[in-house]
């Protein structure tokens, strides 16, 4: 699979915070994200983690502060792709919402149908072509969501949960194509609530709390040993909040 080049890493927050009157999602973070094995950002609910990755994929401005994406403040997200939650799907079959991934990606009309089948193939959805995308289970159509994410052809690619709610078979489902991805060379950067999915995925690990950076490190060291009080109590089970 062919890539754009990577214009838009290194990610770079300079003292960015994302705030109402009221309330403060991200406050005051710093932080480099480059290439290589995918950065997985922990922490409890509201700690600031779905903030953090739509701010870096351009869908929420700072309050104050700055970003960079390959040197380039304002960057269009034109090689950077984001999966939600929980995506929606559009009222067309499997192969339909991949055609309208790649048509909104420019891609030429000759090579689409090839491309839906190699994306189709990498998230394991080979035969699915035909098949009404709204009627797929939840692990199936997040697999679309990712295939649709790829059709930009991504040098970065924004996780948010991917395996929110599913059951073990598709969250090993939704694990795997993510490797396959990051092996790709697509820079992986991701949320998650389980720390057992950051183990079994991250190259790093960051945790946020009251949307402040609190601790970094490789996954084997953040699991291992971690160095802050709030990252041992996360690591531990015990509710930060």
């Amino acid at each position: 699979m062919m890539r754009a080049m990577a214009t838009d890493l290194p990610i770079r927050f300079d003292g960015v915070t994302i705030a109402s009157r009221t309330v403060t999602l991200l406050d005051r973070v710093t932080l480099q994200i480059e290439a290589g094995a995918p950065t997985v950002f922990i922490g409890p609910n509201g700690s600031g983690k779905t903030t953090l990755l739509r701010t870096a994929m351009g869908l929420l401005v700072p309050t104050r502060g700055r970003i960079t994406c390959g040197g380039v403040e304002k960057s269009p997200p034109i090689h950077r792709a984001f999966v939600f939650q929980r995506p929606a799907m559009l009222r067309r079959t499997v192969a339909g919402n991949l055609r309208y991934a790649l048509r909104a990606a420019r891609i030429a009309p000759a090579g689409r149908e090839k491309r839906i089948e190699e994306l189709l193939a990498l998230v394991g959805l080979d035969g699915f072509e035909k098949r009404p995308a709204r009627r797929l289970s939840g692990g199936e159509q997040q697999r679309l969501a990712l295939a649709r994410a790829l059709a930009r052809d991504p040098v970065v690619l924004f996780l948010d949960e991917p395996t929110a709610s599913l059951d073990p078979a598709s969250t090993k489902a939704i694990e795997d194509v993510i490797r396959a991805i990051a092996a790709s060379g697509v820079k992986i950067v991701m949320s998650t609530h389980d720390l057992g999915e950051a183990r079994r995925l991250a190259g790093e690990i960051i945790l946020l709390h009251r949307g402040r950076i609190i601790e970094r490190a490789a996954a084997t060291e953040f699991l291992n040993s971690p160095k802050t009080e709030e990252a041992r109590r996360f690591v531990a089970g015990e509710l930060l909040v």
